[in-house]
């Protein structure tokens, strides 16, 4: 019998990918999100051939005869308020929490109430981003630095409450083909200026949706329940067969990463990203200028549970970036 699996939020660049991840394994995906049917989504990919139904996360009596009506075997739970310094805003939070706290709930206790496991996606902005240490998938240091991240954390408590049968995976600097992100914003910005100023002393690594969307559904397909962390690998100190000059192995900054993000746009065939068009300069947070939400500055994840409990680890964030640019128009 194919898993039936409900994919909350396929219009973001998660959703997007897990979707067709589970038409690529012959599962039986449904989609929902607010919009009508995949609308925005223009890459002809299986995703948009799929059901669909639109739902608003935050009408508990609505989603609640959904999932009734589906009886999924699990439900992937993407859809999120993810405007960081937004959500700072005073007319916003009461949306955001209806979103990421209420909306989570619903989804939660209708799954529980069919039976159905639960995946939710969290985020490292649940820790208090300091220090140097790994956060783990257990650690329970949690201190919010924004209204996003107590948002997310909230929601975790939320699922917790409602089904043992969950898996939470946090996640951080994420990239998929379907949505706005970092890269993509670097390289519309690069394109434009001359000069870029990028902070140094966030520290992290980056998670390709694509990637990621095959981790999650090998975990629906057991029953290995817990908290999870999930990023891209970082480089190793050798034999990682990195070609740049000046590899950076481990965790990396957001200036790191936007310097190989040039680096390899530049191997593309696009010379304008070149250190003779475009000089980037790493900067402190505090001298690029303080967000409406503050960041962490530790975003180390510790993935090694993924490997004790028998899941396979992504590929590396530089392999993962080299195959997102190559997917990608660059006529921004």
């Amino acid at each position: 019998m194919r898993m039936k699996v409900l994919v909350t939020g396929v219009g973001g660049q998660l959703g997007h990918d897990v979707m067709n991840e589970l038409y690529a394994r012959g599962c039986e995906g449904i989609g929902t999100d607010l919009a009508p049917a995949y609308a925005g989504i223009q890459d002809g990919s299986p995703v948009t051939q799929m059901p669909y139904l639109q739902l608003d996360i935050t009408d508990r009596t609505a989603v609640e005869k959904a999932i009734a009506q589906i009886s999924p075997d699990a439900v992937v739970h993407c859809a999120a308020w993810t405007a960081v310094d937004l959500a700072e805003d005073a007319d916003k939070k009461d949306l955001v929490r209806a979103v990421n706290v209420d909306g989570t709930k619903n989804i939660a206790d209708a799954a529980a109430k069919c039976g159905a496991k639960i995946v939710y996606l969290s985020t490292d902005y649940v820790f208090e981003g300091t220090g140097t240490r790994p956060w783990k998938p257990d650690d329970t240091e949690f201190c919010p630095l924004n209204v996003y991240g107590q948002s997310k954390l909230d929601g975790e408590m939320a699922v917790k409450a409602a089904t043992d049968r969950f898996f939470i995976v946090r996640i951080a600097w994420v990239f998929g083909r379907n949505g706005k992100n970092f890269i993509r914003t670097m390289l519309s910005v690069g394109k434009n200026h001359d000069a870029l100023k990028v902070v140094k002393d966030q520290i992290g690594t980056p998670t390709y949706t694509l990637d990621l969307s095959s981790l999650l559904v090998d975990m629906i397909e057991t029953d290995k329940f817990g908290y999870y962390h999930a990023t891209n690998a970082e480089l190793p100190e050798s034999g990682s067969g990195y070609t740049g000059e000046g590899t950076k192995t481990g965790y990396i900054s957001w200036y790191d990463f936007a310097k190989e993000i040039f680096r390899q746009a530049v191997l593309l065939g696009h010379s304008e990203y070149d250190e003779d068009h475009l000089k980037l300069t790493p900067v402190t947070t505090q001298e690029y200028g303080e967000s409406k939400a503050k960041r962490p500055f530790n975003s180390r994840l510790d993935k090694s549970k993924l490997t004790k409990s028998g899941f396979q680890t992504l590929p590396d964030w530089q392999d993962a970036l080299s195959r997102f640019l190559k997917e990608i128009d660059f006529d921004f």
